[in-house]
């Protein structure tokens, strides 16, 4: 016959056990649908896709005919609405005039906020900093740096600029 003993810590330590998961697995499903989360998710959604896609609008390979289509195909991708049709509508002269200048620039989004989301009508605005290494065909090159002021959409491939404005870099009074 097995005789049971009483072991108090034994079993203060299964009920803190229990009551931590219990605890973990409420707060688990609390967060799932918490509101909060939702926005958190849709922000750094947006702020990521913005990035890249600034970046990517900064970008263009002008060493051969090829390499501009194919660039200004990835502008394309990249814009949405009314920035979108302007870049259509605009292919062709771009695409000579690139093509005929040869400059090669790289954009790189040196930092970024979103200064408004609406996940309700999916548009978001960002602000950015992007530093563009510009090589001409010939003669020296150089870095520009430029910030912009960014209109985002939700499309059905994430986040795209829907517009884009230039802001200029103060100067002095």
């Amino acid at each position: 016959m097995t005789r049971r003993t009483k072991n108090p810590v034994g079993r203060s330590a299964l009920l803190a056990a229990v009551l931590i998961c219990a605890f973990g697995g409420w707060s688990y499903t609390q967060a799932r649908g918490d509101d909060t989360l939702s926005y958190a998710k849709a922000r750094d959604a947006a702020l990521a896709d913005g990035r890249r896609h600034l970046a990517r609008l900064n970008s263009l390979d002008g060493s051969d005919a090829g390499s501009v289509r194919t660039g200004l195909s990835a502008w394309l991708d990249s814009s949405t609405g009314p920035l979108h049709e302007q870049l259509r509508r605009t292919r062709g002269t771009d695409a000579g005039e690139l093509t005929k200048s040869g400059v090669t620039a790289r954009g790189k989004v040196t930092d970024a906020a979103l200064t408004a989301l609406d996940e309700r009508t999916g548009t978001a605005a960002l602000i950015a900093t992007v530093d563009v290494e510009v090589t001409p065909r010939t003669g020296q090159g150089g870095t520009q740096r430029k910030r912009f002021e960014a209109s985002l959409a939700r499309t059905g491939d994430g986040w795209k600029v829907k517009a884009l404005t230039a802001i200029p870099v103060g100067g002095g009074a």
